[in-house]
């Protein structure tokens, strides 16, 4: 790569694809997205995906690009990333790549290995999931391998899931092929962080926004196509396809929605927390823009410092 690859995450709704996109016009960029949700096609309103109109002609890479009944995968988000920042760098522009998957972000920077599947093994233990439940699956990690468990969460089954997997197919720790705080893609990351009382006003905002700008629309649009089961459980799409199914209210529906992003955002900050490599900055500040221009500018002189941490908003994020 020609140029550093700049790069915006932190937890949701903090601001962070307006931000990559004003940086990606002030830099001649183009943005490149690393949120898993914003792969798919028809999840718009949901994902807070920017309108053709809002991307201001700023070219967006890996938007819609999977039907949402397919699965997402890091393997391939990864191979069509990085062949996306190849596009980018011949055409001599600079990459801006924005989302708040933390595993995606790793997969374009980092250096991942991608153990193999094999479907009958995932199946026996997507079973046991359902039988036992995903958190005694999760003490059995913890059990062969302390390490994976202590950065999956007891209820992300799917995690646990592939974690197990990879342990009975490799017969290596699942924590082994992990990446490392390690660039194999030259980068400066940039955080966006916010207070947590802000955030969870913004959270609020948002739910409803979305609901004015045709949430429960999308989903019923979503369901006569078919849905994934990662789709079908994101937050936003599983509470209101419980609403449609007359399980919730609509005001259960809306505060479901809030309750899950905002306990998205926590873990979102957990995880990006941890890198030693984000440079922290306050989502809020009037002069978000120039300031995150500046440690661009600095980590293309190589002059930027070691990252340190951002205000009192970080700890409050991760705890």
């Amino acid at each position: 790569m020609s140029g550093l690859v700049v790069t915006v995450v932190g937890p949701t709704a903090t601001g962070k694809s307006d931000l990559a996109l004003e940086l990606a016009i002030a830099l001649g960029g183009e943005v490149v997205n690393a949120d898993a949700l914003q792969l798919y096609r028809g999840m718009d309103v949901g994902t807070a995906k920017l309108t053709p109109a809002e991307r201001r002609g700023v070219p967006h890479h890996l938007l819609d690009v999977l039907d949402p009944r397919e699965e997402a995968s890091v393997a391939d988000y990864q191979r069509l990333a990085r062949a996306a920042l190849e596009d980018i760098d011949r055409r001599g522009a600079r990459a801006v790549a924005a989302g708040g998957s933390g595993l995606y972000v790793r997969a374009l920077l980092d250096h991942m290995e991608f153990p193999g599947t094999d479907a009958a093994v995932r199946e026996r233990l997507e079973q046991r999931v359902e039988a036992e439940g995903a958190r005694a699956l999760h003490a059995e990690l913890d059990r062969v391998d302390p390490v994976a468990a202590a950065a999956i969460g007891p209820r992300n089954a799917r995690r646990i899931v592939r974690a197990l997997e990879v342990i009975e197919l490799t017969g290596r720790r699942y924590s082994s092929s992990l990446p490392q705080h390690v660039y194999e893609v030259p980068a400066v990351q940039i955080g966006l962080d916010c207070d947590r009382a802000v955030l969870d006003a913004r959270i609020e905002s948002r739910t409803a926004r979305m609901f004015d700008q045709g949430l429960v629309e999308e989903v019923e649009r979503l369901l006569e196509h078919g849905l994934g089961r990662t789709a079908a459980r994101a937050v936003g799409y599983a509470q209101v396809v419980s609403l449609l199914a007359g399980e919730f209210s609509s005001d259960e529906a809306r505060a479901a929605i809030s309750a899950g992003t905002r306990r998205l955002a926590r873990k979102q900050m957990g995880w990006f927390g941890r890198d030693p490599r984000v440079h922290w900055l306050d989502a809020q500040d009037p002069e978000l823009v120039p300031r995150a221009l500046d440690l661009v500018a600095q980590a293309d002189a190589g002059s930027l410092g070691p990252a340190t941490d951002a205000p009192s908003t970080r700890r409050t994020l991760g705890s």
